[in-house]
Formats: C-alpha cells, sequence, structure tokens
C-alpha cells in the first residue's frame, strides 16, 4: 500500500472522531443529556461509532478473497478450497499467472486476483470479494445507523437567526450536518444496491460489465448463479467456506437441459 491508501485509511478514523467529539461538545442534545447525567445514550453513540471505526479497518485489512498459485495450496491448510468439476475450464489470468476460479477477477490496483469479485472500493483501499463482502455490508449499516444518528444530532444543536454571530457559533453543526447528509445518501444508495444485488446473488462487476464476461454470455441463464432470494441470502451471510460456483453454474445449467 502507497502512503495515498495509508491517507485514506486515516481519513475515516480522523473524520469520525472529529464530528463525534463536535457532537458531544456543542450545544446538541447529547451534550444536554450529559449534563443531566443521562449517560446512556452519549455512551452507545460513541461505541456505535468506535464499531464503525473498527469495521472499517477490519474491512480494508482483511483478505478479500485473494486466489492463491497452485503451489501455495497445501493440504492441512485452514481455508477450505472447493473442488472444481473436471468439465469445467478455468481461465488463467494474464497478469498474475494463476488459475482464476468462477467470477474471480484481477484487480490492478490490489495486484491479486479476487474471488467472486465485486469492486475495488477506493475509501476502503482494498477489493470488496467473497472473503470480506459480508462484513463490508455489516460496515455499511453500522456506518448508516451513525449517520442517522448524527445528521438527527446536529439538528438538535441548530437553531437559526439571520446574523454573522450565529453563523460564528453554529458553523461546526451547520457543516457537520451537511456533510452527515451527503455520507447518509452516499451508504444508503450503496447499501440499497448492495442488498439488492446479493438477493439476487449477483455482483457489481457482474452487473456492469454482463455483456463481456464469458460465462454470463454463454449461459443460457440470465443469471446462472440465483437459486432465489432466501438461499442466496443464505450462501452469501452465512457459508463459512468458499463457494465452489462452477458447480452451481454447472447444475443450474444442466435443470434447463
Amino acid at each position: 500500500m502507497g502512503p495515498g491508501g495509508r491517507w485514506v485509511r486515516a481519513a475515516h478514523p480522523a473524520l469520525s472522531t472529529a464530528l463525534a467529539l463536535g457532537l458531544l461538545l456543542h450545544r446538541t442534545d447529547l451534550q444536554k443529556q450529559e449534563e443531566r447525567g443521562e449517560l446512556l445514550q452519549p455512551l452507545i453513540f460513541v461505541l456505535l461509532v468506535l464499531c464503525s471505526i473498527l469495521l472499517y479497518f477490519k474491512v480494508s485489512l482483511m483478505d478479500p478473497g485473494f486466489v492463491k498459485p497452485e503451489e501455495e495450496v497445501k493440504e492441512g491448510q485452514g481455508a477450505v478450497i472447493p473442488q472444481i468439476p473436471g468439465d469445467v475450464k478455468l481461465r488463467r489470468c494474464g497478469y498474475c499467472l494463476v488459475k482464476q476460479p468462477m467470477r474471480a477477477r484481477h484487480c490492478q490496483l490490489c495486484q491479486h486476483c479476487v474471488r467472486r469479485y465485486d469492486h475495488h472500493c477506493p475509501w476502503l483501499e482494498n477489493c470488496v470479494g467473497e472473503r470480506n463482502h459480508p462484513l463490508f455490508i455489516v460496515y455499511l449499516s453500522v456506518q448508516l445507523v451513525v449517520l442517522l444518528w448524527g445528521g438527527r444530532v446536529a439538528w438538535s444543536g441548530l437553531y437559526f437567526e439571520q446574523s454573522w454571530e450565529w453563523l460564528k457559533h453554529n458553523i461546526f453543526l451547520l457543516v457537520s450536518f451537511l456533510l452527515i447528509l451527503i455520507f447518509t445518501i452516499v451508504v444508503l444508495l450503496l447499501l440499497v444496491s448492495q442488498l439488492y444485488l446479493i438477493s439476487c446473488n449477483t455482483t457489481t462487476w457482474e452487473f456492469m460489465s454482463h455483456h463481456r464476461i464469458s460465462y454470463l454470455r454463454h449461459s443460457e441463464l440470465e443469471n446462472p448463479f440465483d437459486q432465489g432470494i432466501i438461499l442466496n441470502l443464505w450462501t452469501f451471510f452465512c457459508s463459512r467456506h468458499l463457494t465452489a460456483w462452477e458447480n452451481i453454474y454447472v447444475h443450474m445449467n444442466s435443470e434447463l437441459v
């Protein structure tokens, strides 16, 4: 990771901490509750902010599902490597020269092939793939709760008057509210779109590049991985092992024959 990536990863905790402290120190509902000795809601708010920061670092730093070279895959490893059906040919990546499982894609920023590649997130400075995608959804959900709560708290401290004195005393809350509003819209749209794609068992990359992906173009089905909403969600959130997408692909297409 270059210096740019370190700056990006430092920006999230710095911005979150600054906004949280500002909301606690200004004349907002949270500060009024602190003064009255009602510490439960301020404490929960701080814990949620801390949780969002920890989730951010966890998703940002963990292996998103990098495809290992054949010589590195040895028996006895902790990870369960799925078996590939013999009639399904794997494509060798032209960049890192590993055999790509179905739904994997090479990320030139991470310089790795990633299993069930969804997208490369510039805010995380990491890919979102099969291993960290569920935790990415949890992170977005917690972040949305923090933003909605933070927006309400910032609004509670604003009282409007047409004077420079008012602007001087309320500039932080006003800027905080506008920033939180923008981030809330972005996170909400991203979370909704991600949940929709997950319920269909497709990825952002597959959705955007369907016409360029060979295994989708040559399939008899519009989405050969769609097993129904319930099973799609169960596979995504509850599966403890890597999924052999080749098995599902062959099974779903063979049902048409």
